[in-house]
């Protein structure tokens, strides 16, 4: 932001914001090719909800709903400046483990991690994958696919509703199972039965998508396991919600989706795919990041709100997509953009980022990026969905009524 954006946002002088600047409170980056600064937005955010909350409790109420602090109790996954750590076990820590995420997937829920080896057996199709034929365009994004499908295996599923614990650990394995089979069924309706009849999920995932590189199905699996929660984002609240109202299980995933859609939170996947299209080739993509950040454009993809110094969740994912195709022109692009950024003195990428550039170097087809994030986070989901239930109240947040302003 600039200083005047800054200083409005904060309702302070400007000489103050140049105060907290030398005590480190905000952060800012020289504007290249001119005397100016901005301002890093999430220091400013941040120290926004430091002064609500001195205006005492409704203040904070109102803005607990805005990256306030976390208003609901959960021991599914604790974000602090260590990290992410799933029912207490650190996300990087599971991955150079190489736990599966069939395994994380059943810690999320149960808050035990197997010891061993976990493989969910292959569920029936609800019906078939060639129903779909005419009913959605070739193009349909995968997600577009899984936000269509899910409330049609609801429907077939006749005792869904008010299901004991263990057998709704079933039905989320079942779940998760079709999740991973479908998104390559506009590709081909084949494709669904042959991923289902895969051993994992990301095998499953690889046959899909018709992923042709070595050790794809380990690299997909890795992914999994760092999008698989991130405490109340979005769509988790999303499914927290439908699920304190009694609703399906399938209901809550379908309201989790539906979130995930929103440009501001599934949507970043999709925006930094464009941004790889407007930049075409690496040599272009200083240029791009410098004229959109003159114009005043955001580049998305980086800098996370919880991770100043950078998400830890990233670099697993860069150092997959660098090793595995480094050669391949969209991962070539995707480095480029991520040096032009570090250069300019910006925030690390975020774990969207990551996703897109290991999509891009295993040739996957645009939007599986998007696909990969909800298909990980829907264990995440599950388990948020299950402790609601536990807890046993309804989310409902009261209005803080207040007169429209009148025209004229």
């Amino acid at each position: 932001m600039s200083a005047t954006e800054a200083a409005a946002l904060l309702g302070i002088k400007r000489t103050t914001l140049y105060t907290y600047v030398s005590r480190g409170l905000v952060r800012c980056v020289p504007e290249k090719g001119t005397k100016q600064n901005r301002y890093v937005r999430m220091d400013l955010e941040r120290l926004k909800v430091r002064h609500d909350a001195r205006a005492g409790h409704a203040a904070v109420a109102s803005g607990a709903l805005r990256w306030g602090e976390p208003v609901i109790d959960s021991s599914v996954t604790r974000i602090d400046a260590r990290g992410v750590a799933y029912r207490g076990h650190p996300v990087v820590e599971l991955v150079a483990r190489g736990a599966s995420f069939e395994a994380v997937a059943e810690l999320l829920w149960t808050g035990q991690l197997p010891a061993a080896p976990v493989r969910w057996p292959a569920p029936p199709l609800p019906f078939p994958a060639s129903a779909l034929k005419g009913l959605l365009p070739a193009e349909a994004p995968p997600v577009v696919v899984l936000s269509a499908v899910v409330p049609l295996w609801g429907a077939a599923d006749p005792v869904r509703f008010a299901a004991p614990s263990e057998q709704e650990r079933l039905r989320a394995r079942r779940l998760l199972r079709l999740l991973g089979a479908w998104v390559g069924a506009v590709q081909g309706p084949r494709r669904v039965a042959e991923a289902l009849a895969q051993d994992s999920l990301a095998a499953g995932l690889v046959q899909a998508w018709g992923v042709k590189a070595r050790g794809a199905a380990g690299l997909l699996d890795r992914a999994l396991v760092l999008c698989a929660d991130h405490e109340l984002n979005v769509s988790t609240f999303a499914a927290r919600v439908a699920a304190s109202s009694g609703a399906d299980l399938y209901a809550c995933v379908s309201a989790a989706l539906a979130a995930l859609s929103g440009p501001r939170h599934g949507g970043a996947c999709d925006r930094i795919e464009a941004l790889m299209q407007e930049v075409g080739r690496p040599g272009r993509a200083a240029t791009v990041v410098h004229e959109r950040l003159r114009r005043g454009e955001s580049i998305p993809g980086f800098g996370h709100r919880l991770y100043p110094e950078g998400d830890p969740r990233t670099p697993p994912l860069l150092e997959a997509a660098w090793a595995v195709r480094p050669e391949r022109a969209a991962v070539r692009v995707a480095r480029a953009v991520a040096d032009a950024m570090r250069e300019e003195g910006h925030p690390p990428p975020t774990v969207d980022f990551g996703l897109v550039a290991l999509a891009a170097a295993l040739g996957l087809p645009r939007g599986a990026a998007t696909a990969l994030f909800a298909v990980g986070r829907a264990a995440g989901w599950m388990a948020h969905v299950l402790e609601q239930r536990e807890q046993g109240h309804v989310l409902r947040p009261r209005a803080r009524y207040v007169e429209a302003k009148k025209e004229g």
